[in-house]
């Protein structure tokens, strides 16, 4: 299934892509998120006809694909390539950190930060979690995912970088975390660790790499992040990025208000952002 949430922002249905068409399925999960991401959950709405479900003729805004209720957990450098241009050696065991901002979704205005001037890009496959796991081995970890969903890490790197502690300073700003456009359940994903991912800046490819290159799956990650934490239905991974980020270039190349970005993952949908100028609410 390719599961979505439409509508204006806060008030969000759960819908499903089906024919390339978005039927409402809020008559049978009205918030995507806790028991609704229970994989056995997730097979029941699958065995519903999706023909009988009603029609969304204009759906109009595609919200983050599940409800931001659940952490973010990073996995940081988990690409050679990645690694390397950041002039850093691939890590031993896989970095993790924690982003403090929502969830928003794919077409979503990312705000620049008030006098930012370093403002970089990361296309990464997420992983959303669907049951509760701690502790697990592989195949609990495999038992655990509810689907997969693109995301974009969003970061500051002078405050990532420069203003001491943990990286989650330049990683939290509000926008900085659009998912979607669809949570995608394992059923539709061949080999997760196999998947085109890319993004572009202003028509302008940059990052064009794939799954199959990350050092630690999918599944490992899982396993390896609830040693250290419980992660609960809907908390979403972000599994790392390729190279061709903007602080990797020569010379940087970082985002600004008026800038375009466009992102994917095969099989996992498309994003398109608008770079616009903070303004206080």
């Amino acid at each position: 299934m390719r599961l979505l949430r439409f509508g204006p922002e806060g008030r969000e249905k759960v819908g499903l892509l089906h024919d390339g068409q978005v039927r409402d399925l809020s008559a049978h999960v009205p918030v995507l998120s806790g028991a609704a991401l229970n994989p056995t959950t997730l097979a029941g709405l699958a065995a519903l006809d999706p023909l009988a479900l009603p029609l969304v003729e204009n759906p109009g805004r595609i919200g983050a694909c599940i409800e931001p209720s659940g952490k973010i957990v990073c996995v940081g450098l988990n690409y050679a390539d990645h690694a390397r241009e950041a002039g850093m050696t691939p890590p031993p065991e896989p970095i993790i950190f924690m982003k403090g901002c929502r969830l928003t979704g794919p077409t979503d205005p990312i705000s620049m930060p008030p006098g930012a001037q370093t403002v970089d890009w990361e296309i990464e496959l997420t992983v959303v979690i669907g049951r509760p796991v701690l502790m697990a081995d592989r195949e609990r970890a495999l038992s655990a995912i509810a689907g997969y969903a693109a995301f974009v890490d969003m970061s500051e790197r002078d405050w990532q970088m420069k203003r001491q502690g943990q990286w989650v300073k330049g990683k939290s700003w509000p926008g900085f975390a659009p998912i979607g456009p669809w949570l995608v359940t394992p059923d539709e994903i061949a080999d997760p660790q196999d998947l085109h991912i890319w993004l572009d800046v202003n028509g302008q490819r940059f990052q064009d790499g794939n799954t199959r290159d990350m050092i630690a799956g999918c599944v490992d990650v899982v396993a390896y992040i609830s040693q250290f934490m419980q992660l609960d239905p809907g908390d979403v991974i972000a599994t790392g990025t390729p190279a061709g980020v903007g602080m990797g270039l020569k010379p940087p190349r970082y985002l600004a208000a008026g800038d375009s970005l466009r992102a994917g993952i095969q099989g996992l949908g498309e994003q398109a952002h608008d770079c616009v100028a903070w303004t206080p609410a």
